[in-house]
Formats: structure tokens, sequence, C-alpha cells
């Protein structure tokens, strides 16, 4: 590059920043309660991810480049060094980590249709999805009220001749009882599989989350603990399973060079693969049947702003749902409110509130005043993702009765805590809910 260009690249980034800064103070309005919504999550960015994406723009690489492999190498320092591959979502990220459980490079280990994989009905679809797609069975296990998560002792009763992964989310930012289930895995063989699109910056007992299970997965959805618009990734415990990953990531291909190199391996022409001929050319050697679910450039250059805020963001995560606690907890004879995971220190993505069966109200009668007040509210996902039409007739199954999950479905909604709130939004939505309790 040119002084020249240089220059000119400066005086563009410069002007995004001038730009930015403008704009926010024309869109800057005054919070009014029950005017200007109280939404439960939303982008927080400033000038920097703008000038990132705009840098990038400049390049024009388009595909994979310096963005992504700085974004990827900071991810992998993160979580103690395990390789990190960028995708287009959370949810391929969790298509890729069943996936990758399913190659024959596993050996003994690996995946077959039929295999069977603990999890729980009460999340998001995207952790349950891949594994039918994949024909293998589901096993669900209840949650617990409070804290959301998957109960170890279930967990235990549901491990089979037939059980060869447990694949569970940290709901809401909470994570489950890392102990207890890392032990079951151990003790049975199993592979364990952290979904942690929702709890990015959280911590079980000092470390963080998406460093205890073999694969963990990440989602950057503009509502997560930090974004680039679509996004996630995928983190492997080990060399093999990161390589397997990167070619389900990758369409199956069996090369691992990054794009634009060539013959990284030395061997590009001089090895034998299936009924090939000897010296096939090994940048189009598939090994896997994959898929194109790579990220772009633009994704990964405003990543690399959004990580430097991550300790913030769990910050103002951990203050705000703190707040919302001892605003609420005069209220815990109607509601039982969020309550983090035994040596825990989660980094929230929101704040789960379920009406108890007895409090003279419905969450449903709850959520339409709030609704009137301007105050988002979602139910904590699926529920129990079993009722829903697309999954009524999957092959599966169940342990006990899951009655705490037909609760969630009934009576659990969640509201925000995300990095964009302020003590004016907070307290709304305490003052809100505690003048509807008083009315009933």
């Amino acid at each position: 590059m040119t002084l020249k260009s240089k220059q000119i690249r400066n005086q563009i980034l410069e002007l995004v920043k001038e730009f930015h800064i403008a704009r926010q103070r024309e869109n800057d309005t005054l919070f009014v309660p029950a005017e200007v919504p109280v939404r439960y999550a939303g982008r927080v960015f400033d000038h920097t991810e703008i000038q990132k994406a705009t840098d990038a723009a400049l390049d024009f690489w388009l595909t994979a480049g310096r963005f992504s492999e700085e974004f990827e190498e900071r991810l992998c320092e993160i979580h103690d060094d395990r390789e990190t591959l960028m995708v287009n979502s959370g949810s391929s990220a969790n298509l890729i980590a069943i996936s990758t459980l399913t190659s024959p490079q596993l050996g003994d280990r690996q995946l077959h249709p039929g295999d069977e994989v603990i999890t729980v009905a009460a999340g998001f679809p995207a952790t349950v999805s891949p594994i039918t797609q994949n024909n293998l069975i589901p096993v669900f296990v209840d949650v617990d009220l409070g804290g959301y998560n998957a109960i170890p002792e279930q967990i235990e009763k549901a491990v089979s001749d037939k059980t060869k992964a447990i694949f569970l989310a940290h709901t809401l930012g909470n994570p489950w009882d890392v102990d207890a289930i890392s032990q079951i895995a151990k003790e049975n063989n199993l592979w364990l599989i952290e979904d942690n699109c929702d709890a990015f910056g959280s911590y079980y007992n000092g470390e963080r989350t998406g460093t205890f299970g073999d694969i963990a997965t990440f989602s950057f959805y503009p509502a997560h603990h930090i974004t680039t618009g679509e996004g996630g990734a995928v983190a492997c415990a080990t060399e093999l399973l990161a390589r397997i990953a990167k070619s389900f990531r990758d369409w199956g291909r069996d090369c691992y060079c990054n794009g634009g190199e060539n013959n990284t391996c030395g061997k590009r022409f001089s090895q034998q693969y299936g009924t090939l001929p000897l010296g096939y050319d090994h940048k189009y050697v598939y090994s896997h049947i994959g898929y194109n679910l790579k990220a772009t450039e633009f994704q990964a250059a405003i990543g690399c702003a959004q990580l430097d805020k991550l300790a913030h963001f769990g910050e103002a995560r951990r203050r705000n749902h703190a707040i919302l606690t001892e605003g609420l907890k005069s209220l815990e004879d109607k509601l039982i409110l969020h309550t983090p995971t035994e040596k825990s220190d989660p980094s929230w993505f929101a704040y789960v509130i379920t009406v108890k069966p007895d409090a003279g109200f419905t969450r449903n009668e709850l959520v339409q005043y709030l609704d009137a007040q301007k105050i988002e509210t979602r139910n904590l996902f699926s529920g129990n993702l079993l009722r829903h039409p697309g999954f009524q007739n999957i092959e599966h199954r169940v342990i006990g009765d899951l009655a705490n999950t037909d609760t969630v479905t009934t009576n659990t909604f969640f509201i925000g805590v995300y990095p964009g709130m302020t003590d004016a939004h907070l307290n709304h939505m305490i003052d809100a809910i505690s003048a509807f309790t008083r009315q009933k």
C-alpha cells in the first residue's frame, strides 16, 4: 500500500468516526417510561465497529482474511488455546459440533445413526435439531426451576448402552453443573458438547464456560454477548476434532489450507484417497458430507472490535441482573426469580421469571401488562420443544415426565439485562412488575 492510499484510508476511517458520533447525537432520545420501548436485547457498539467493517470493505477481501485470522486467534486465546473456527451462525456451530462426532476419523468413538445424545427440551431448537438431522436420538431430561439447566441426577438415569454424547446449553448465561455433568461424561466415556451461545463470558469455578467440553459452540447474533450480525464459532479440545470441524464447515474437504494457501501439508500431489488416482489434488478431496458454513471478513472485523468490549459487557450484564434481583425479591411469594448455579459467575443473557401456580395471575396476564408498558418479554425459547409441531413426531426418549419443562412452557418468561440498559430502564421494569403484582 502506498503512502497516499494509507493517508486516504485514515481519512476515511476518521470520517466514519465523525459520522457515527453525529448520527448518535441525532438519534439520542430521552427515555420516557411506557412510551419509549425497553428492548430485551440489542446491539451495543461505537465507531470502532463501523471503522473495522469499513477497513475490511476497503480491502474488499470479502471471504476470510486478516480480520478472520485475528478474530479466531483471539477466541482461541480466550478459551485455553482451543482451536476455534468462525462460522456463519451459532446454529451452524451446533450443526458442525454434532456432525464432527459422526466422522469415521474418530474410530470407535464415532457416532452412528441410532446413537443417543442426552439434552433438554426446555431450550432453543438449534441445540436439538442437529441431533435429529444427523439421525441420532435425543434423550430429554428435565430442568430445575430458577436455574433452568439440566438436572444431573436425571442425566445419570438417562445413560444407556446407546448413549454416546451429552449436548447442553448453559441456559441464558447460567452455567450448568459442570462438576457433576463432566463426571458423568467421563465415567461413561461420553462426548460432552457445551452450547455456549448464550453464555460467552460466563465462569464456573473460576474457569470460562466453553473450556470444559470436547467441543463448545458460540453465537454472535445481535442479541448475544458480542455481535457480528450473524455469526458463530466452534472451539475444539483437540487438533483432530478441530480438523474434522473445519472439514464439515468447508464443504467436507480433506484439505485444511486456509483461503489463499496451497500445499500446507507438503503432500498435495502425492497421496492416495479412496479410489481416486494416486496424487489427486488434495485441495479437491472430500472426506465428509459437509457444508459451506463460513463467515465473512466483514463479520470478523466487527467481532474484533466487539471482543475489546467483552469484559465490560459482562460486567454490565451482571450489574443489571443484580439490580433486578434486588428490586424483585419482595415478590418471591408469587415469582420464582433467576438464580445462578453454585460455583458459577454467569454473564447473564437475560433475567428469567417463573410465575408460581398459586400467584393469582398467569404469565400471559403479566407479560401482556408489560407489553402495554412497552417492556419487551420473551418466553424461555421453545418451552417444551416436544410440544411443537416440528418435533412431535421425532424419534426420541424421555426421562420422567418433564414436569418442570412443562411449567416453563406455561409460566416462564424473561426480560432483558443487556449492556444498553440504563437504571431508568431497569427501574421501569421493576416498577411495572411490582405494580401489576400489587393489583392482583
